[in-house]
């Protein structure tokens, strides 16, 4: 098949089919759009059966419909940290507000902080899944709130949800626009030609396009929706992988055309010999990423669905349209570099292949100074702490988390806006009330609403927690009042919401980790048929990972200032290290097996480092720059994820494919490709 695919696309009249229909079915694509009505705020995707869930799903038979909570928080300048006060004629003025407030929501009278500095209207909204109808509701809202003389802030949940959305609003643009600004340098530096460089930009930047309308139309299918988050990593990691699948085919293709002098025959033989190690790596990030369909929470089920299908679309588009489009330029696009027929190998003159030599006199040193490396690196993740507040997420200041601040301050009981909601059976209400007063850290309780659901009588309670929302302390009591009620009662509102996605998270990396450890195994396996050597690439990436967790940590605590990790990240960085941490592996140890069956694997390992160390490197550094993008948008989630994936691919490029995979094949020696004596 892959033979018969290589003649197509290398063929003179074939290749120029190959690009006319790529050209009309990106029209048609173009043209039929994505299908999707509006944008939608990221969400967790909690599973029906948690327990936040079941109670969200009562309490919106018994308030008909879905809900959501703003807090108007007021202050004057000079208010709250600075001792201003707001008074009894501020009041008056708010109150004033009430009947235009009326227009959006129901707003509950004005209540005046306990220390002067603030006061709070709840405004109770019917909810607004739609980011941008959320955002001009939010917009009328501060208007009609406006009092002179005084400060508002946009907090609670719907606040929240506003700047949240905010962030991501043309968050897709901004990172494809600084993605593929970055690529281009990199590639630009890399292949040092005016012109080669415009080639595999312009065929990933198709692509990229191509994949969010397939991943947005497909994951419709299965009702998924792609909020914007979503979207901004399948860009980044489209123009990652398929730059890298690029870069490899690119870097064979230069080194056929010192060998022939038809560049179609290059070509053929470029993706003879690249074509099969861009399959296995592409398949394993797809397999790793289709795993995430097994996750509880539905947010990395649409994260997994989108990126495995973008990586699918990277790999048709490097080896089916990145080839055809070349072949129609003669080598002099490679200007001034150009690969004539006959010049010096890349073996004799690489400095990958002395560093290849000088690692081969020495392996068990270089192996054990590389290892001490890696775990003095992931020592330094030893006291990591994991899960971040509410208020913790975000690289700058949002409105949001000034007011929840303000009120943490003013409010005994962090003037809660969104407080913990409890259903009970009706006839267990009285119990649930004396249970929840006894329990430690609740502030009051009150009885909200009743109604019947699903056949039986409930009562909703409106249970005040102290602490700061989704705080250590607010997920204790939560935790307590679960335990301390009637049998009957669900504990639901935003912290248990946020305590029940805690343990989702946890319980999909207990799943998932070993999952795509044995998927990534199986895959060395059967692409190396071998047994030894596919444990020792594993245990290197994986060693890589901890050690990128570890140095991140020390940059998180020392030089960003970040609290913790937030609750998904570990997993998601660990799929994504893991996976594309393996690529390089498998580059190397295809071209090392290719080698050693007429060199000799000591040899082939050296041969196979000179011929690929170059392109690995650049593929590394590319990858590591891109997915150190994420950081433009301010929110530490997608931060954590960005800088512990660039540091883990640097190390993985620089360090465990240059130096321990290499000392460890020398010292396992024709062993390394074990059950087998030597490949064929």
């Amino acid at each position: 098949m892959l033979e018969g695919m290589t003649r197509f696309v290398t063929g003179r009249a074939p290749a120029w089919i190959v690009l006319v229909l790529t050209v009309l079915v990106a029209g048609g694509l173009f043209a039929l759009g994505t299908g999707a009505s509006g944008t939608q705020t990221p969400e967790s995707g909690l599973p029906d059966a948690s327990e936040s869930a079941r109670a969200a799903a009562i309490v919106d038979d018994l308030d008909d419909g879905d809900s959501s909570t703003a807090l108007l928080v007021y202050t004057r300048e000079g208010a709250g940290r600075e001792g201003g006060t707001v008074d009894e004629a501020d009041l008056a003025a708010i109150r004033q507000t009430l009947p235009a407030l009326g227009e959006f929501g129901q707003p509950v009278p004005p209540q005046l902080a306990e220390d002067g500095s603030s006061a709070l209207v709840v405004l109770v909204l019917d909810a607004e899944p739609d980011v941008d109808l959320q955002a001009e509701r939010a917009a009328g809202i501060r208007d009609a709130a406006a009092v002179d003389g005084l400060t508002l802030y946009l907090s609670g949940p719907e606040g929240f949800a506003v700047d949240v959305a905010g962030i991501f609003a043309g968050a897709d643009v901004t990172l494809l626009i600084f993605t593929a600004a970055v690529v281009a340098v990199l590639l630009l530096v890399t292949y040092r030609s005016p012109v080669l460089w415009l080639v595999p930009l312009a065929v990933v930047g198709l692509g990229d396009a191509l994949a969010g309308i397939v991943a947005t139309r497909v994951a419709a299918l299965f009702e998924i929706t792609l909020d914007p988050s979503v979207r901004g990593i399948l860009s980044v990691l489209v123009f990652g992988a398929g730059t890298n699948y690029a870069l490899l085919l690119i870097a064979r293709y230069r080194d056929e055309l010192r060998k022939h002098e038809d560049r179609r025959e290059a070509m053929r033989r470029s993706l003879r010999g690249a074509g099969p190690a861009v399959l296995a790596s592409g398949s394993t990030v797809v397999l790793a990423l289709f795993t995430l369909l097994l996750a509880s929470l539905g947010s990395n089920r649409a994260l997994g669905l989108a990126c495995a299908i973008g990586v699918l679309v990277a790999m048709a588009f490097a080896l089916i349209v990145l080839p055809a489009a070349l072949v129609q330029f003669p080598r002099g696009i490679f200007w001034p570099l150009v690969p004539e027929v006959g010049t010096e190998p890349a073996v004799e003159r690489s400095v990958w292949g002395r560093l290849g030599r000088g690692v081969a006199k020495r392996p068990t040193a270089v192996a054990v100074l590389g290892v001490l490396v890696l775990l003095g690196l992931a020592a330094g993740g030893l006291g990591a702490k994991t899960g971040l507040s509410q208020t913790e997420r975000f690289l700058d200041t949002p409105d949001a988390v000034i007011g929840q601040e303000l009120l943490a301050e003013g409010f005994s009981q962090g003037g809660s806006g969104s407080p913990t909601t409890v259903v009970v059976r009706a006839d267990e209400a009285d119990a649930a009330v004396t249970a929840a007063e006894s329990v430690t850290g609740v502030v009051s309780v009150a009885e909200q609403a009743e109604g019947t659901s699903g056949g039986d009588d409930w009562t909703e309670l409106s249970v005040a927690i102290e602490g700061e929302p989704e705080s250590d302390a607010a997920f204790a009591t939560v935790a307590d009042l679960r335990e301390a009620l009637p049998a009957s009662a669900l504990v639901g509102g935003l912290d248990a919401e946020a305590l029940d996605v805690a343990d989702a998270t946890a319980a999909d990396q207990a799943l998932l980790i070993p999952l795509i450890l044995a998927l990534v195994f199986v895959v060395l396996v059967v692409l190396l048929r071998a047994l030894l050597a596919p444990v020792l690439l594993l245990v290197t990436v994986v060693g890589s990972f901890f050690a990128s967790v570890g140095a991140s940590w020390l940059l998180f605590q020392h030089v960003f200032g970040f609290p913790a990790l937030d609750g998904n990240v570990l997993l998601l960085s660990f799929l994504f290290l893991v996976a594309l941490g393996v690529d390089y592996n498998i580059f190397l140890v295809t071209r090392a097996r290719e080698e050693a069956a007429e060199h000799g694997t000591r040899e082939g390992m050296v041969r196979a480092l000179a011929a690929t160390g170059g392109v690995i490197t650049s593929a590394g550094v590319l990858l590591a720059a891109v997915f150190a993008v994420l950081g433009v948008l301010p929110l530490i989630t997608l931060t954590q994820i960005g800088i512990i994936v660039c540091v883990g691919v640097l190390l993985d490029t620089l360090l465990v494919r240059t130096v321990i995979v290499p000392a460890l094949a020398f010292l396992a020696g024709e062993r390394f490709w074990w059950p087998r004596k030597r490949p064929a």
